[in-house]
Order: C-alpha cells, then structure tokens, then sequence
C-alpha cells in the first residue's frame, strides 16, 4: 500500500465504518446503529438531519429557542445537545422511549439509517445543507480541535479523504443525494445554511409553518435575536464548549468558529477548487439546480 493509501484510511481510533459510513466509537456501537431501525416514532417527532458542519447547532439552537419558552427568556439553563439531542449518539444517556412530546432529535444518519417509521412520513424532518466547499474547509479546521476526530494537518489530504467518504457521517455527496432523491418518503423541509444566514427572521418564521408552531412577534424576535452566530458564540447552552471535560475541543479555538459564508477560499487552492468542481458535477449533475448556492460563489 503506498503512503497516499495509507494516509487515506481513517485511523482506528477515532472512526469505524458500518453499512457504508463512518460513526465515532467513543459514543455508539454498531449494534446500538442497528437497533434504530426499531426505534418508535410519535408523529409529534422533530428531526434535524444534517451532515457535519452544515448547520447543526444552529438548527439545534432555532429549535430549542421555538419549542422552549424558559431557553428564549434565559429562565432555563438547559444545554441545547439536551433540548434537541442526538440519535446516534446518546451522550447523556437520555430515557428517549418515555421523553415527553414534542421530542426533538438531531442526526448526521443517512436516509437508509434512521428509524422504519419515519420513512412512512411520520413525524417531521428538517434537512440544513451547505455549500460542500464551506463543509469541508469547516470539517477540515474542526478536526483539529475535536478530540474526538483524527488531526490531519495537510488540507489535501483531508480534502482526499472528504471526497472519498471517509470521514465521519462518509460522503456528503451521497448523504446530501441521499436525503433528496428519497424525499418523498418523508415529511420533510430542506433549508440551506445560506438562506439562514441571509434570512433568519424568514427561516424562522418557515420552520415554525412546518412545525405548526405560532409566535407572537416579540417572541419571534427573541427566537431571531438569540439565535444569530454572535450570541450563540457567547451563549454556553448553545454550543458544545460547556460539555464535561470540554470533551470536543483540544482547547485551542472554539466550538463555533467564524459561520460565514464563503470561508472555503480563504483556504482553497485554483488547483483543489477545481478538483472539487469536478467530483461534484459529476455525482450532482442531476440535482445541482435544486440547491440556492453555487459552489464557487457566495449567496
């Protein structure tokens, strides 16, 4: 095996594949993996689906501020990987069966993963993708301060690695295609992190009409005000900084970086760029135009 292939392959340590993707041994085993395709869905249920560093904890975040009175108004401090917490992932060892309704869950699963019954329209989904080139180079710096995911620190590598799928949640190329063309077996709503990122207020007020939730206009705002990047930097419910042990981080940034649109040229080479296009107009030639962004430009 030559060094390139070596360095290819995802350490042992760090990441395990089962039924086509990558998962985090720290948390889950495949057997846990397995047992969600029994999982009982309520059709009160909540889903955000997203691939790593798509908008997770921002989605996270709307929802707990919407769903939660006491985390809008600051009365509660519940920690948002608690309000809207993971499926894969029980990292509380939260009692899902007897949680109370609306249950809110978050995962980076793939459509053929998650649980029987939310593929008959069951409950609701809400898929957050982003520009791929702002997913890896964002992916790319957070693997250098989670202790939980390999460093890598040549970017082509890692930029090798994202485009074969074998990082954590594997291939965004397939997760993304995946969610899409097998949407209509879900209740489900698409957002970009772009269109969140121009709009809030607008993304907001269409998760609530999926939700079927209503807001008055002062609690509207406050949804709006405490889920811009800036305060959810500062708010410890609202990122994962606060976890015991600070278990994500090698403490040397934070949890949530910069979440600005366009970041990937500030990292990208002409040469990677480009190698980029050609990976994903070949796998998303089909389904390009469904998305509001443009690989190579900001929104």
């Amino acid at each position: 095996m030559s060094e390139m292939e070596l360095t290819m392959e995802p350490s042992e340590e760090f990441l395990f594949q089962h039924k086509g993707i990558y998962f985090q041994p720290h948390f889950v085993t495949p057997e846990y993996i397995d047992s969600l395709e029994d999982f009982e869905i309520r059709d009160s249920d909540v889903f955000v689906v997203t691939y790593p560093k798509s908008g997770t904890v921002w989605t996270q975040n709307i929802l707990s501020l919407i769903h939660h009175e006491g985390h809008r108004d600051g009365t509660e401090n519940v920690q948002t990987v608690d309000r809207v917490p993971w499926l894969e992932y029980n990292i509380h060892n939260i009692d899902y069966v007897h949680r109370p309704s609306p249950r809110l869950f978050t995962t980076h699963l793939p459509y053929y993963l998650v649980p029987r019954d939310l593929r008959n329209r069951r409950a609701k989904v809400i898929y957050v993708a982003r520009n791929p080139k702002d997913v890896v180079v964002s992916y790319f710096h957070f693997s250098s301060l989670s202790v939980l995911l390999e460093t890598i620190p040549d970017f082509n590598i890692f930029l090798e690695r994202f485009l074969a799928g074998k990082v954590l949640a594997g291939s965004w190329l397939d997760h993304v295609r995946g969610w899409y063309t097998h949407r209509d077996d879900f209740n489900i709503l698409f957002l970009t992190y772009e269109e969140m990122k121009k709009d809030l207020r607008g993304t907001v007020l269409k998760i609530c009409r999926f939700l079927g939730k209503q807001l008055n206009e002062k609690e509207l705002d406050t949804v709006v005000e405490n889920a811009t990047f800036d305060k959810m930097k500062t708010d410890p419910r609202a990122n994962y900084n606060s976890m015991e042990g600070n278990l994500l981080e090698r403490g040397k940034g934070h949890f949530l970086r910069k979440g600005i649109v366009g970041d990937w040229k500030n990292t990208m080479t002409v040469a990677q760029s480009e190698r980029f296009d050609n990976v994903f107009k070949e796998k998303m030639k089909d389904l390009s135009s469904t998305f509001t962004w443009d690989i190579n430009d900001d929104i």
